[in-house]
């Protein structure tokens, strides 16, 4: 399947440049400050970035999961936490578009989303349960034409910078934990009481604090497909695919960096074996892996998305986990091998070769979701589908 750059595409490109060369400008100091990357999210508004999925029909672009995890890719080598913001915002759209599309007020908000180009949030996980997004204690209720919801978030992606936020809980009061809805709660229909401060290694910019979130809005707004449906046929490649994504640019940044540094090395001593030109090697190596493991995903997902049963399978559910679980083991290694050729300068902040944002950062890979949770999920899959054995099949 072609996932080439278009002429629309090209455009898309070079809109996400000039974002990245905002979010670059700051990223160090959304890092050590543990702030929001405001102006990197400006410039997504400005470069109406926030939109591009929405359907034409509803005054979007149509622009597919390809395109967007190239734009993530785009901004991960600038300020992770931006890109990974950006993410996040197109993984809750993926859901309205893929499952809101028939519903007339979700058609609406999308419209909205378009036209003030809002910034949506998550919020999946919750005290008692962590981030095991298929099951939730809270319990929507509805009464007469509104539905209410409290839910004791423990983590929620910029939640306090969110226009609305998409969240998870029991179909009703006597559901099974398992049996979950999603609601959109605009952001004058909650409030939110923090609860957790996010003070963390890495993603720091991403302000993902916890909180307990109260809302009431008209029954209308829950999404009127099954969660588990949601999670499946949407939430499930987009989330991989599009953190993936962001991960490769983090990589790539980190292996950039040490190749200048090779370079100038080689500089200094013309004729003779630079130092690190070894590891530089590896680490090349090693990020063609994940960008072929991106990509082949990719590719996957594009060409299952006419087949709900297919989305739904078990083989693609492997798959996907499987890129996950890869691309966030790999890239640690890949700037390991960054941190060995820079040496101190990469070691130190505030050179050019500096790393530690880039391994922090990197670290909270293996954390969203659990890589645990991940494999014992796909070793359940495994007890009972085939593996896969061809090439190209």
């Amino acid at each position: 399947m072609d996932l080439t750059l278009n002429a629309s595409g090209a455009d898309l490109l070079e809109r996400a440049r000039r974002v990245a060369a905002i979010a670059e400008k700051h990223a160090d100091h959304v890092d050590a400050e543990g702030r929001f990357p405001r102006e990197a999210v400006d410039a997504l508004v400005s470069e109406r970035l926030l939109s591009i999925q929405v359907p034409a029909e509803l005054g979007g672009e149509d622009t597919g999961l390809p395109q967007i995890a190239e734009i993530c890719t785009v901004l991960g080598q600038a300020c992770a936490a931006a890109a990974m913001v950006f993410a996040m915002h197109h993984i809750k759209l993926s859901s309205l578009v893929s499952h809101g599309i028939d519903s007339a007020w979700h058609r609406s908000f999308m419209r909205q989303v378009v036209v003030d180009q809002l910034l949506l949030a998550s919020a999946t996980t919750e005290g008692g349960i962590g981030g095991n997004l298929r099951n939730s204690i809270c319990a929507v209720s509805v009464e007469g034409d509104d539905c209410r919801l409290e839910k004791d978030a423990t983590v929620i992606s910029y939640g306090h910078y969110a226009d609305a936020i998409l969240i998870t809980s029991r179909a009703h009061a006597e559901a099974a934990s398992t049996d979950q809805v999603m609601t959109v709660f605009t952001r004058d229909q909650y409030t939110l009481e923090r609860t957790h401060v996010w003070d963390t290694l890495g993603m720091r910019g991403t302000c993902s604090d916890g909180y307990l979130f109260k809302g009431q809005a008209p029954k209308e707004q829950i999404l009127p497909k099954p969660f588990a449906e949601i999670a499946a046929q949407s939430m499930l490649a987009t989330s991989h695919l599009l953190w993936g994504a962001v991960w490769y640019g983090i990589a790539v940044n980190a292996v950039t960096r040490a190749q200048a540094f090779v370079r100038a090395a080689a500089r200094k001593s013309p004729g003779a074996p630079p130092p690190g030109a070894l590891h530089l090697a590896e680490a090349s190596s090693l990020l063609q892996l994940v960008k072929s493991s991106v990509v082949a995903g990719l590719e996957r997902n594009e060409a299952a998305k006419a087949d709900p049963e297919l989305l739904s399978s078990m083989g693609f559910a492997v798959a996907m986990n499987n890129v996950k679980i890869g691309v966030s083991q790999t890239i640690l290694t890949i700037i390991n091998h960054a941190l060995q050729i820079t040496g101190i300068m990469g070691y130190k902040n505030g050179t050019p070769f500096s790393l530690g944002r880039h391994l922090r950062d990197a670290h909270s890979a293996q954390l969203m979701i659990s890589n645990d949770r991940i494999l014992a999920n796909t070793s359940n899959l495994l007890l009972v589908h085939k593996q896969d054995t061809s090439l190209l099949g």
